[in-house]
């Protein structure tokens, strides 16, 4: 009988590897805009910037979330769940493989089946049926299986990586609120610094021309030897004020420089905001709190956690069910590799599967999801008290900063008002030097202090908007 010779192998073999080829096509088109996203992005973020203007409040915010590598980070984070998401559900197609089996043997049971499988069974096989001899067997094939149930447990973890996307999402979304805090912090940080340090200079240069005077006045004979040396003292101690605020001012630059991802020597300049209304808190701690619990990514990260060790019990749960799953093989059998059209074979069914018994693995296991799902509801309520403890302290703060820039503001009127009166006594001769130097520093300082006061409620609002997850 005349078989037409089928290369089954070279087909099966062809048909995987295109099937393989296509895919990997796919998923490369798929990737290659992401690949090409993300170069772009690492490139821009890996170039030195140069600033070749100061920034305002709002530009220095967003060079930071542009630039700055923790938003970088989170993002592909953000990127890796929502490939778990995509890889969660393989389980719910069918896995497709390709297979090619060479086999010897002189086993007489085996030898007959790989006889009857090749289709070349004989009458006079018979006759030597307990010693065959060897004989070898060619099998390609493709094989395909789909899991029609799994206790659940596809399904969970399908779920469990949506979660995951959820909590990846809310993790960028306090840092950046945590960010937009920090540079606001250091923005206004440096604000004071530049403020400080022009009052600061401003103080030097009047001690240096009243001591001037005084020295020329020393010289004439109408001025105590010890008023020049009081000036002296206070000279030291305005130089000592411009050291200190010089150096704030690098410190503040420096942390700017880290938050927009500069270079260490890499200049920067800020605006000073010119912002004349001072901020308005909430009318209450009560309704910070509610906007807290309503805002705050922490507390619904906390909360999808909740709900992921939910769905990780329920998978631990699922060990108990039977698993039922489908398979089909299709291929051919020979002894020299060329396939004949009588060949070739299928073989599909339904399998069914439950453990009876696993040393207890299954029990332990279900313990463990529980007892993360206990810990992670105690965690969501540590979350929560810790917001709650976050926003009374700000706003305590802001109302605190609000109060002491008011009585900042009246002292400046009346240290102002001293000064002039004192500064026309020692003009006349009827105060001491000592007694000016002392108008003077306590007009120094209440501006120093309205300042530090002004600024400080900028800072605490910017604070109150983080832990009540409003920022601007």
């Amino acid at each position: 009988m005349k078989h037409k010779t089928k290369h089954l192998i070279s087909t099966s073999l062809c048909f995987a590897l295109s099937t393989f080829t296509i895919c990997s096509f796919a998923t490369g088109n798929n990737d290659s805009p992401l690949q090409s996203e993300l170069t772009q992005k690492e490139l821009s973020n890996n170039n030195a910037l140069t600033l070749d203007a100061p920034l305002d409040l709002s530009q220095t915010i967003n060079l930071a979330l542009a630039r700055n590598p923790d938003m970088h980070i989170t993002q592909q984070r953000i990127a890796i769940a929502q490939a778990q998401v995509g890889e969660s559900l393989a389980a719910f197609y069918p896995q497709l493989k390709g297979r090619v089996g060479y086999e010897y043997s002189n086993n007489p049971a085996q030898v007959f089946g790989m006889i009857v499988a090749q289709s070349d069974f004989q009458q006079e096989d018979f006759a030597n049926i307990n010693n065959p001899g060897g004989r070898t067997n060619f099998r390609p094939e493709i094989i395909a299986n789909l899991s029609l149930f799994n206790g659940g447990q596809d399904y969970y973890r399908y779920k469990v990586a949506e979660l995951g996307v959820e909590i990846s999402e809310l993790e960028r979304t306090s840092l950046h609120n945590n960010l937009v805090q920090m540079v606001t912090d250091n923005f206004y940080v440096l604000s004071v610094a530049k403020e400080n340090q022009s009052i600061a200079q401003r103080a030097k240069d009047a001690v240096e021309h009243e001591l001037k005077n005084a020295q020329i006045r020393y010289q004439e004979g109408t001025t105590l030897k010890s008023d020049v040396l009081s000036l002296q003292v206070r000279l030291a101690n305005t130089e000592e004020w411009l050291i200190k605020a010089t150096n704030g001012i690098e410190m503040a630059k420096t942390g700017l420089r880290t938050l927009l991802d500069l270079d260490t020597f890499s200049p920067v300049e800020t605006i000073n905001p010119d912002i004349k209304e001072l901020p308005a808190p909430p009318s209450s701690i009560q309704d910070a709190l509610m906007t807290a619990t309503v805002n705050r990514p922490e507390i619904q990260m906390a909360e999808k956690l909740v709900a992921t060790r939910t769905q990780q019990v329920k998978i631990a749960q699922g060990e108990y069910l039977p698993r039922v799953g489908a398979y089909v093989s299709y291929g051919g059998n020979s002894e020299n590799g060329s396939i004949a059209s009588n060949q070739d074979n299928v073989t599909t069914g339904i399998a069914l599967e439950m453990d009876l018994f696993s040393g207890f693995g299954t029990q332990q296991r279900v313990k463990q999801a529980e007892s993360r799902l206990k810990e992670a509801q105690q965690q969501a309520r540590k979350v929560t008290l810790q917001i709650n403890q976050e926003v009374t302290n700000t706003y305590l703060a802001l109302a605190d900063a609000i109060q002491r820039y008011k009585v900042a503001t009246t002292s400046v009127t009346a240290a102002d008002e001293a000064f002039r009166l004192v500064t026309a006594q020692f003009q006349a001769g009827t105060a001491s030097v000592t007694r000016y130097i002392e108008a003077e520093v306590a007009q120094d300082q209440a501006n120093a202090r309205t300042i530090s006061a002004r600024f400080d409620t900028f800072r605490a609002y910017a604070a109150l908007q983080r832990v009540t997850g409003t920022p601007e």
